[in-house]
């Protein structure tokens, strides 16, 4: 009976410190707005774990598992994802990003040319934003984006069109080869012109 007492107090602790590790809001920022979230992996075997959901005390916390690539035609991939209001970065310069990433982060901008209505190749204008153990803000410039160097060389360059991006995509930088384990939080995105 003492055995059962002490597994249900393990499994008690363990659900309350799950309960308080999520991103915790301050009122400084405009809330995310459940319908412009979403997040995605592979088929082949990599996870995203929330707890209970995406959005939670006005922040988001989530930990992707990425499987390394399967094979030169299978690539494994996690993402967090934000539909932009309008659909377009059309007007806007940067983007102000409030996070907590255990390893760097990449912001990717979702380019109709670049995707599933273009080449395909996915190759989309990115930026690197280092890790971060405590909540930071970055202000990020357009114009200081660029193409992975993985680009194959039958994707064709065609510049960067605010206009014709309509979401952004937060993924933990980790390698094809190895995979990995990350924990991505976010509190605020804001387009600034």
């Amino acid at each position: 009976m003492q055995f059962l007492k002490t597994v249900l107090l393990v499994i008690s602790l363990s659900l309350l410190l799950l309960s308080v590790m999520p991103a915790k809001a301050d009122n400084t920022h405009a809330p995310l707005d459940k319908n412009q979230w979403t997040y995605d992996t592979d088929p082949y075997g990599s996870e995203a774990i929330i707890n209970e959901k995406l959005i939670r005390h006005g922040g988001i916390w989530i930990k992707f598992k990425r499987v390394p690539r399967v094979d030169s035609q299978r690539n494994s991939w996690i993402e967090l994802i934000h539909k932009l209001p309008s659909a377009s970065l059309l007007g806007n310069t940067k983007i102000r990003l409030t996070y907590q990433c255990d390893i760097p982060l990449l912001i990717k901008l979702s380019q109709k040319e670049y995707g599933k209505e273009g080449d395909e190749s996915y190759a989309h204008y990115q930026i690197k934003l280092a890790a971060t153990k405590g909540w930071t803000t970055q202000e990020v410039d357009l114009k200081d984006f660029y193409r992975p160097k993985w680009t194959p060389a039958s994707s064709k360059d065609h510049g960067l069109v605010p206009a014709h991006i309509d979401a952004l995509y937060f993924t933990p930088s980790m390698t094809d080869k190895n995979g990995g384990e990350a924990i991505l939080q976010v509190r605020a995105v804001e387009l600034l012109p």
